[in-house]
């Protein structure tokens, strides 16, 4: 894929390139959105941009393909492509756009490795951006032509049409359609992006799974309230549990995601921990609508029985699948009489359950909680194929382990 001209350039560049690369990607954003401050209304997510999470993202996604192109040159990184392209496309990014960055990024090198840019080096690192861009670009064609929409028909107006308060911090929101034109249907595990106006008067985008299986009419999703923490408050997940009520009104994009529930017959084990239960319980709905027949086993961690969101639903749906199980872990258990399956205290520790053989598994929550349940899991003979997961917010993750 590399030509031979740029394959020894990068190969020879991409240590220095690589150790700076996220000094480089914080001046690409400062500079571009400097000449560019309307992409981020309605585009970039700026909660990202404030805590360094994007820039960290961007460049890992860089460095690793750049890797691929030089140490298995006969394969794609085509997970990393995947996450990428469906994240693009829930935000209605459109091919122009790659111009924009290419030109911001390039400058960002020049301004962090100086001299050392020759027009050698220059043309070697743009034959690696725009190999990364067009795959992205015609991934991207594909996902919008899958559902005959374009960046600019993805998104539509739906009006909430109930809240309900799941945990003190968390609310599903049910929407509903506003018109009659076809509803695009969403696969297990997909997630949409809203994009609302904030107090400052600029459009912010947020991607929030969907918590059921489509009707026809209606959307799920649940919100976790981001506050109290070191970090900033969350200003959209404050702004839909503060300001938006029943009749209101609110855009989402078409459904989109990569982690998608597979439909096979072999088992099933879905593991998740806090707010990560979301895409776990679109999946369920999914599986007890098709009448599934599948063994299902559902690993959910939480600080607290009382903190287990949209812990009334999935215990419900575990409860008309033929085999499903439910097995929790809480680090503060309490009287929990309502409780069902099996419950244990402390951290998820996925060697206190027996395991189906030959399963698919599907993990969410927090970055560390993804890591040790990964490891765990490899280290008990489960092939890394068979484990997807699905990560809030940029993947600071997938460059590390491809």
């Amino acid at each position: 894929m590399l030509s031979d001209t740029s394959r020894p350039v990068i190969q020879a560049t991409l240590p220095v390139v690589g150790a700076n690369i996220e000094e480089i990607a914080k001046r690409f954003y400062k500079h571009m959105f400097e000449a560019r401050p309307d992409l981020l209304d309605g585009l970039f997510n700026r909660g990202n941009q404030a805590d360094g999470r994007q820039q960290q993202a961007l460049a890992g996604s860089i460095a690793a393909f750049a890797t691929y192109l030089i140490e298995k040159p006969d394969q794609l990184p085509d997970q990393l492509l995947s996450r990428v392209a469906h994240k693009h496309v829930s935000l209605g990014l459109s091919p122009d756009q790659y111009q924009i960055v290419h030109d911001h990024l390039f400058w960002a090198i020049v301004d962090v490795l100086g001299d050392a840019v020759t027009p050698e080096v220059a043309a070697a690192w743009d034959e690696v951006y725009w190999l990364m861009g067009n795959m992205l670009i015609n991934k991207e064609r594909g996902l919008y032509g899958a559902v005959h929409l374009s960046p600019e028909t993805i998104w539509r107006t739906w009006r909430v049409a109930q809240r309900i308060q799941e945990t003190a911090d968390v609310v599903t929101f049910v929407v509903e359609r506003t018109d009659e034109r076809d509803v695009k249907p969403s696969l297990p595990g997909q997630y949409v992006t809203i994009k609302m106006p904030m107090k400052d008067g600029v459009h912010q985008p947020r991607q929030y799974s969907l918590t059921r299986a489509d009707d026809g009419q209606h959307r799920h999703f649940a919100v976790k309230r981001v506050h109290g923490l070191s970090t900033p408050d969350g200003e959209m997940s404050n702004l839909l549990h503060q300001d938006v009520q029943v009749g209101d009104e609110v855009v989402l994009s078409a459904p989109f995601g990569d982690v998608v529930l597979e439909y096979t017959d072999r088992p099933v084990v879905l593991a998740s921990a806090g707010i990560g239960i979301t895409p776990m319980a679109g999946m369920l709905s999914h599986l007890v609508k098709a009448g599934s027949q599948r063994r299902v086993m559902l690993l959910h961690a939480d600080e607290s029985p009382d903190a287990f969101p949209l812990r009334r639903q999935v215990t419900e749906d575990i409860g008309r699948l033929p085999e499903g199980s439910l097995h929790s872990w809480f680090v503060n258990p309490a009287e929990d009489p309502a409780g069902s399956g099996s419950t244990f205290q402390g951290f998820m520790d996925v060697s206190a359950v027996e395991l189906p053989l030959d399963a698919e598994y599907y993990l969410c929550g927090p970055l560390p909680f993804l890591q040790a349940v990964r490891s765990d899991l490899i280290a008990k003979g489960v092939p890394a194929k068979d484990i997807q997961y699905e990560v809030f917010g940029p993947d600071l993750w997938l460059a590390d382990f491809q």
